[in-house]
């Protein structure tokens, strides 16, 4: 739940992001731009969509309108009306992925982890009659069954903050990721990861880039040698998985109640934008 005596320390960051982010970014960007601005600017809209995801609210339209408007007009004195909203926040998808990965990120210590979630969008038995990711959205599987959207890959260290992340379609081997410089780019040491990342080139790849990828084996694979630390950290490997659930239980970013693509991509950005704001996130303690 989210303390909202942090929404101007929140708001504060976001603001001071944006007015360098349009100073940088005016010159280049193209289209045309409107004859008058906003009634809200833009770090208006991402703190509220990212407080959505801190507010424990299920529904983005009732935290709008029966919080924001009622209750935080001290704070956001012209809101605008819902509709227009939704169109704001589709308008911020440029900025909410730079802040996102610029100032949302955690710093590498040598100890990291890799996994992927997925993120349905529709439940199975509605995967032919859904419409609003058709041509997006694939069928992939699981070790839980088949579903139907996305998967969200991420890497986080040992304290729990995010690393990197990316968003790729169901039907996308975890390891694709692994083999784009730019996901591992602020990563070094020892990278954990489950079964399903067992690759002899991508382990050879990674070890160039000053990467060590380490995993567990098969049963049907010969034994290795690993050091007892890295035996340890493999069974703390569930750290990821409780990131994971907090992501989607805490912080939102699955349900199948999507209305556009665009959405989508704001609500997937906020949800993990929220959870570096969290007070306490999941970490590793190491008993001296």
């Amino acid at each position: 739940m989210i303390c909202f005596d942090k929404i101007t320390e929140i708001y504060s960051l976001v603001d001071e992001f944006c007015k360098n982010f349009e100073l940088q970014t005016s010159n280049f960007l193209l289209g045309n731009k409107p004859k008058r601005p906003p009634k809200m600017n833009t770090a208006e809209v991402i703190t509220i969509t990212l407080l959505f995801h801190l507010s424990g609210f299920r529904t983005f339209k009732h935290f709008y309108l029966f919080y924001v408007q009622k209750h935080m007009q001290s704070e956001f004195p012209k809101t605008v009306s819902y509709n227009r909203f939704v169109e704001l926040m589709q308008s911020s998808i440029l900025p909410m992925v730079i802040f996102a990965k610029s100032c949302c990120l955690g710093k590498c210590t040598g100890i990291s982890f890799v996994d992927s979630t997925p993120i349905r969008v529709c439940k199975n038995k509605r995967i032919t009659r859904n419409k609003v990711f058709a041509n997006l959205a694939e069928i992939g599987k699981l070790t839980m069954g088949w579903f139907h959207g996305f998967k969200l890959h991420i890497v986080i260290n040992d304290k729990g903050e995010i690393l990197s992340f990316c968003i790729t379609q169901a039907n996308v081997d975890d390891r694709e990721p692994l083999k784009n410089e730019s996901f591992l780019k602020a990563v070094f040491g020892k990278l954990y990861a489950d079964k399903g990342y067992i690759s002899q080139k991508l382990t050879e790849l990674l070890f160039v880039d000053g990467i060590h990828l380490v995993t567990s084996i098969r049963n049907n694979m010969k034994n290795s040698l690993m050091s007892m630390a890295d035996k340890i950290l493999l069974r703390k490997r569930s750290v990821i998985e409780t990131v994971n659930d907090e992501l989607k239980n805490i912080c939102q970013l699955e349900h199948s109640r999507r209305r556009s693509f665009g959405n989508f991509i704001t609500n997937l950005l906020a949800g993990i934008m929220a959870y570096s704001f969290l007070p306490k996130k999941p970490s590793i303690k190491y008993h001296t």
